[in-house]
């Protein structure tokens, strides 16, 4: 019963589990998306009578075991989409509730695995990209002469791997668009359009890109006073090589001096 209390324990053991067998692999569960999808089948009538139990299906739906306000309720309900008077599926951020009287939902947990997958690769490289760009604050701080070579390869290497990660994501972006253009029927193109407003995916998609912007802005500045220090720091090489050769040139005037004296 999807309906009891013992849904929701199932629930918080089939995730534990999750983790286990991901950490068994080798798997770090720092970032993560847990999402659980309710099948409701075997019925006849519109799944709308279901909705004297809506309190649980919102509560299922949030992960959350308070009781909610009647208002979130309407609210969690309203992202829903029906294909024929029998079937429905209402989608949140953390689960889903399909009603299909024939029980027949893989094309449905198909979609919603793919959004999930694609939002757990958005947040992973939201997440490396606040790292970076940590980094490259680090490397805005004024080199010495000391820091000016290791500074060099540091810049090289970011700026390989910002066009590395620029190239994945374009190509990431562009296989999404591929993918989406590929749904075979209008109604999973709808549902598909459901779960991507719901899980923000272009808002996610759009602070990927203004931080892979920023990021390469950051970097050109940081090249280009590079380039400026490491002039600087040429001069002052040059200066002192020419202040040791004018410096050597006094000596052998000196000792051509006292040669001369020893002469006389």
């Amino acid at each position: 019963d999807v309906f009891s209390d013992a849904a929701f324990k199932l629930r918080e053991d089939l995730i534990a589990g999750c983790h286990k067998i991901i950490k068994k692999h080798g798997g770090k569960a720092d970032i993560a998306e847990e999402y659980s999808i309710a099948a409701v089948s075997g019925y006849s009538g519109e799944p709308e009578q279901f909705f004297a139990k809506a309190p649980l299906i919102a509560s299922f739906l949030k992960s959350e075991k308070l009781t909610l306000d009647k208002k979130e309720i309407e609210y969690t309900l309203s992202a829903q989409i029906k294909y024929a008077q029998n079937d429905m599926v209402i989608i949140d951020w953390d689960g889903a509730f399909v009603f299909e009287p024939e029980g027949q939902i893989n094309s449905i947990v198909e979609l919603l695995e793919a959004a999930n997958l694609q939002l757990l690769r958005y947040r992973v490289l939201d997440f490396d990209l606040d790292k970076r760009l940590q980094r490259a604050l680090r490397l805005t701080q004024k080199p010495t002469a000391k820091t000016l070579i290791p500074l060099n390869r540091e810049l090289a290497q970011s700026f390989r791997e910002i066009i590395k990660i620029r190239a994945e994501s374009i190509a990431e972006f562009d296989a999404l668009e591929r993918e989406i253009k590929l749904i075979g029927d209008w109604y999973s193109a709808r549902l598909y359009d459901l779960i991507s407003k719901k899980f923000h995916l272009d808002g996610w998609r759009n602070s990927i890109k203004n931080k892979q912007e920023s990021l390469e802005d950051v970097y050109s500045i940081i090249a280009e006073n590079f380039s400026v220090s490491r002039g600087k720091f040429l001069e002052f090489i040059q200066m002192i090589l020419w202040f040791v050769l004018l410096a050597g040139w006094f000596v052998l005037l000196a000792f051509d001096i006292a040669a001369s004296l020893r002469s006389q």
